[in-house]
């Protein structure tokens, strides 16, 4: 795979910002802008990535007195987006591993499964995730950096 420099996968902390004005959105905006920039960028998710947001939706709906309405089209727009879906039936086992060495879920363990297969960061919007990430090797990084320091030559 030829990746470019701005490539990355991005976890639903990311993706929802788009949609809804919370703490970082700006920064998704930011990050999503480059999709459609100058800058050839990819983007990559593991399918959860959908139902994550549509159930972050479904708690700003049951919770916080979303319409439902609003939700739906929201929804419509995720689907729009430029994004490399990757099955979670191909990162199961990788990220079952990951989940039970460091602790952490493994929705989440899948997003660092899906980036390091790529070889390339995992951006989240989940500071527990990068702490818990933090000495592992896995190039995890918390949208709140945005804009990212150039990625260490290897």
């Amino acid at each position: 795979m030829n990746a470019s420099s701005a490539d990355c996968v991005i976890d639903a902390s990311v993706g929802i910002k788009l949609y809804l004005e919370e703490t970082l959105s700006d920064q998704a905006h930011a990050l999503f802008a480059r999709l459609s920039s100058h800058l050839p960028a990819q983007f990559f998710v593991p399918d959860l990535f959908y139902i994550e947001c549509t159930n972050i939706l479904w708690k700003y709906v049951t919770r916080f007195g979303m319409a439902q309405e609003d939700a739906t089209y929201y929804i419509a727009r995720l689907g729009d987006l430029a994004l490399n879906s990757t099955p979670t039936a191909d990162l199961m086992a990788d990220a079952l591993t990951i989940a039970l060495a460091h602790k952490i879920s493994a929705y989440d363990a899948a997003y660092v499964a899906l980036a390091k297969m790529l070889q390339m960061p995992l951006i989240t919007a989940d500071r527990k995730l990068v702490q818990a990430l933090v000495h592992t090797g896995y190039r995890v990084l918390w949208l709140g950096d945005y804009p990212f320091p150039p990625s260490p030559v290897r």
